[in-house]
């Protein structure tokens, strides 16, 4: 199967990419909760996270620790917010939300919309500030 998740990898489809390893990739969410909304996915396309391999999983988890450390040096925001929905796109994928109260990471609540600048803005910052 040929998901969104799996175009971005390939390069077919952009991103406001954040940070990439060998195995895993982390991207802006387009349709963000707040500002620093990332996605982590391994690079390898699994359906249901508890189905990938428990190398990859740990090295997925592990990139994306690394990862919050760094938006939460750039977003104000008392958390760096973990969600595994799993029902959006078929390819298993970690939100990193930046929070200041538990209501934040409720995928219900109506996205932001940034610009293009902004959205640029935020993910090189963010990119700066990851030590991978």
């Amino acid at each position: 199967m040929n998901t969104v998740f799996s175009k971005i990898i390939k390069g077919e489809i952009p991103c406001y990419k954040i940070a990439e390893d060998e195995n895993n990739i982390a991207f802006l969410d387009i349709n963000p909760l707040t500002r620093g909304h990332t996605i982590a996915i391994p690079k390898v396309q699994v359906d249901y996270i508890f189905d990938v391999n428990d190398d990859e999983y740990k090295k997925l988890f592990l990139f994306a620790k690394k990862v919050a450390k760094g938006i939460d040096k750039v977003i104000d925001c008392k958390r760096v917010g973990v969600a595994v929905l799993g029902l959006e796109v078929p390819h298993a994928h970690i939100h990193l939300v930046p929070i200041n109260g538990i209501y934040d990471i409720d995928f219900s609540k109506p996205k932001m919309n940034l610009s293009e600048e902004e959205f640029v803005q935020i993910s090189e910052l963010i990119s700066k500030n990851i030590e991978l």
